[in-house]
């Protein structure tokens, strides 16, 4: 039988990538994401998928989507919580407690509504999937960035955990930590840093792969192969792990 795969924040971005790959190899798919326009245009791309507009930071709105997939097809495989946001960029004492609460909701209550459905339905059946996106900066510090950087640490600590919680119940928990990747949402990122640093945002894209030892940025397709491995029998018994998808990351303050 065909994996029944949820990935939040599915319709753009990593997240469509990560959708499509499981498409691809004959996956049953669900996506929700926060842009109406978006949810619309992979909907239409991909009739044969559950496409809906929820927001992760709502319970409500989770509750909702979340028992709309379980009615549907009454358990879970898969599940990627992909859903994130680059947060503000600037020195910490010039962060608005707004914009902080913002970062760590998306990030990081987002990824705690998803599991705990998950860990529901997967407990039931003996066996899942859970893979979490944390970052590179959740596993060093990132100047300029700290809300970010202290939602995707936190990202790491609910893997690890899970990991250990879940275990017994055939169920893995993994996080994937993506370097720099090519797409809108990094040009906004870009754009956001080099104001904050006063610098231009080719000086910004420089930097990133300074700090990289092979000297690259990284896709979406990377990071989807990636979740793809982890989901097929060649992955069955890795669990607990923190899998950088980054070219090697030497620092993040070059």
């Amino acid at each position: 039988m065909s994996q029944r795969v949820l990935v939040t924040a599915g319709a753009a971005g990593i997240g469509r990538v990560i959708a499509e790959q499981f498409l691809r190899d004959g996956a049953r798919v669900a996506i929700c994401d926060a842009d109406p326009a978006a949810v619309d245009a992979f909907a239409k791309a991909y009739p044969e998928a559950i496409a809906a507009v929820a927001d992760v930071t709502s319970k409500s709105g989770m509750d909702a989507f979340l028992h709309s997939i379980e009615t549907e097809w009454g358990g879970i495989d898969v599940v990627c919580a992909n859903a994130g946001t680059g947060g503000p960029a600037g020195p910490i004492e010039e962060l608005s407690y707004d914009d902080w609460q913002n970062c760590i909701a998306t990030n990081v209550h987002g990824s705690y509504l998803t599991c705990r459905w998950a860990a529901r339905l997967m407990k039931a059946q003996k066996s899942g999937l859970i893979v979490m996106t944390s970052s590179t900066a959740g596993i060093m510090g990132y100047p300029m960035r700290s809300p970010y950087a202290a939602a995707k640490w936190a990202i790491i600590g609910l893997t690890k955990t899970l990991a250990m919680e879940l275990g017994p119940s055939g169920i893995r928990v993994n996080a994937v930590c993506p370097g720099a990747v090519e797409g809108e949402r990094m040009e906004r990122v870009l754009a956001n840093e080099a104001a904050a640093h006063g610098e231009s945002i080719e000086t910004m894209r420089a930097a990133y792969v300074t700090g990289v030892s092979m000297k690259t940025w990284v896709t979406a397709q990377d990071v989807a192969n990636s979740i793809r491995f982890l989901a097929s029998d060649a992955g069955n018994k890795i669990s607990g792990q923190i899998l950088s998808i980054d070219g090697h990351t030497e620092t993040l303050a070059p």
